[in-house]
């Protein structure tokens, strides 16, 4: 370069060094596609930030968010704020906008202090659910290391809002999920029970709140998906008949039966947490199609697989004589085997059991599946016969009659013996692992033309199950985690697993398989997201 010219590009430089400069000079040299490498590696909040920039910089980043996602995250740490500090800071690390936002919390943990602590972090207008579990599954927040925590029977007060009284136990932890989920709606929806009324539970407005939601945001009445959490308290079994008359068999419910919760709805009118007029007695975080959904998006799928735990025992039975203790919330009844006319109380059945589990009589926890066919009906609807499988947990026996928990129970239902099998359910675990290697392997495939992808997955395990059950650890994840390794799982351990919807991923049923069963006994529930796009125009 001669002495000119570079005393001209000097006297042009310092000319515009005084030029003031314009926020869209600065950024214009940049290339889009740089933009979006550095963008795309922005934690959620820096992100949210730079959609702001400019009306370039926003559809950037709605190209980077242009897929489902789902961020998980766990802590053990027993601080409250440290825990929530961790798993906040991993599931924020990268670009998300939450749609939906649910926490799952040791008893050692106060729900309303939890509650708090989040909704500060993410907003007070993302549908939110928390829970107390039996334990927690997923990846640590620091090591990303797979974990399942089983911590046992839900116990302590952590409901109490004012968080006055010190926790009773050690069962300090956090799982954290936000979901991100463009083309479904998404909020919580609460069961109602008046106070006026206790023992009045608002079911028919429940069912109709969910079908008003829907219809208003997807233009038909039944959602994709239904994530429930009851307050352990009351009976979810009429409450799960009922929706699974009321919704289309395509809709997946799945949930924990039992667990004190907390929720936010995105809609005001629902939140009642300290109503004078209604308690919630559960809540379902409903996922509904967006008639909004902008032409380019693909389509969202809710799959369910089952991982049974209890295998038969012995000949089928019909009840003969049957007494419930409403105040115990248990039955008592006799039985006779299928074919005999002898009439069998429950020392003898329990006898005959016995004979029948050998070696497995004291290590097996023991059920029976009552086949129930019953008329069903919602508001003014005429009556429809449903036939559904309900366990109940044996309680003991003697020269009167067989002790289970809970009632419905009738004179000539029919019932088998189950126990608690870790054989069985290792089986069905590696059935579902070979069933989502298949999935795997369709997602892999390059001949597909709708290639779906599988962004997220959540697990419903019963307290049962885990190393103690299986003598090793990581059972119940290993299916999923096994065949999609970088893929979010988070999952807890339940006091009754919520199941329902089509199990295209496993031919699993039970041995009565004419009857319906969704609300399972020492099973896991696998809920599999994936996301078809739309195909290229060619």
């Amino acid at each position: 370069m001669d002495e000119a010219s570079s005393s001209s590009l000097t006297i042009k430089n310092k000319k515009d060094m005084k030029r003031p400069q314009t926020t869209a000079g600065l950024l214009s040299p940049i290339n889009d596609d740089l933009i979006y490498n550095i963008l795309s590696r922005l934690p959620a909040l820096s992100f949210a930030s730079a959609a702001c920039v400019s009306k370039s910089w926003n559809q950037i980043c709605s190209r980077i968010l242009s897929r489902p996602k789902l961020a998980s995250a766990l802590s053990l740490h027993p601080s409250p704020k440290a825990a929530v500090k961790e798993v906040i800071e991993k599931v924020l690390a990268e670009p998300i906008r939450p749609h939906f936002v649910v926490a799952n919390i040791g008893s050692g943990f106060r729900l309303y202090e939890i509650f708090k602590l989040i909704s500060k972090k993410l907003g007070s207008n993302v549908p939110f659910i928390i829970s107390t579990s039996s334990g927690i599954i997923g990846r640590d927040a620091l090591t990303h290391e797979f974990k399942e925590v089983k911590w046992g029977d839900v116990c302590g007060d952590g409901s109490d809002e004012d968080c006055s009284i010190p926790a009773k136990d050690v069962n300090y932890g956090i799982l954290l999920t936000v979901g991100f989920v463009p083309g479904l709606k998404v909020d919580a929806i609460p069961l109602l029970r008046s106070t006026k009324e206790p023992r009045e539970v608002l079911l028919d407005k429940f069912i109709m709140d969910i079908k008003d939601y829907t219809a208003s945001v997807s233009g038909c009445t039944f959602p994709v998906g239904i994530m429930m959490f009851g307050d352990g308290l009351i009976n979810m079994k009429p409450i799960i008949d009922a929706l699974d008359y009321s919704m289309p068999m395509e809709t997946v419910i799945v949930g924990d039966e039992r667990g004190r919760f907390l929720y936010r709805s995105g809609n005001e009118s629902r939140n009642v947490c300290g109503s004078a007029k209604n308690f919630s007695d559960a809540v379902a975080l409903i996922f509904a199609r967006d008639k909004d959904k902008p032409s380019g998006m693909g389509d969202i799928q809710f799959q369910i697989a089952l991982s049974k735990g209890v295998s038969t025992v012995g000949p089928r039975h019909k009840a003969v004589s049957v007494k419930e203790n409403n105040c115990e919330h248990s039955t008592w009844l006799t039985a006779r085997r299928e074919g005999h006319p002898e009439i069998l109380d429950g020392q003898q059945l329990l006898n005959d059991i016995n004979d029948e589990l050998e070696d497995y009589a004291d290590s097996s926890d023991l059920y029976v599946g009552v086949i129930k066919r019953r008329n069903i009906s919602m508001g003014s609807e005429k009556p429809r016969m449903i036939t559904s499988l309900e366990f109940h947990g044996v309680v003991g026996g003697d020269d009167e009659y067989l002790y289970v928990s809970g009632v419905g129970i009738k004179t000539a239902d029919y019932f088998h013996f189950y126990r608690s099998d870790p054989e069985s359910a290792l089986s069905s675990c590696n059935n579902v692992s070979s069933s989502l290697k298949k999935l795997k392997s369709d997602e892999d495939s390059k001949h597909r033309r709708h290639i779906s992808e599988v962004f997220g997955g959540f697990m419903f395990a019963c307290c049962g199950r885990g190393e103690s059950f299986f003598g090793r650890v990581n059972v119940d994840g290993s299916p999923f985690v096994e065949n999609f390794p970088g893929v979010p799982l988070a999952g807890i351990f339940c006091g009754g697993e919520i199941g329902r919807g089509p199990s295209r991923l496993t031919g699993e049923a039970h041995k009565d398989s004419d009857a319906r069963c969704n609300m399972h006994v020492y099973s896991t529930i696998y809920l599999v997201l994936s996301y078809t796009p739309v195909p290229l125009e060619h």
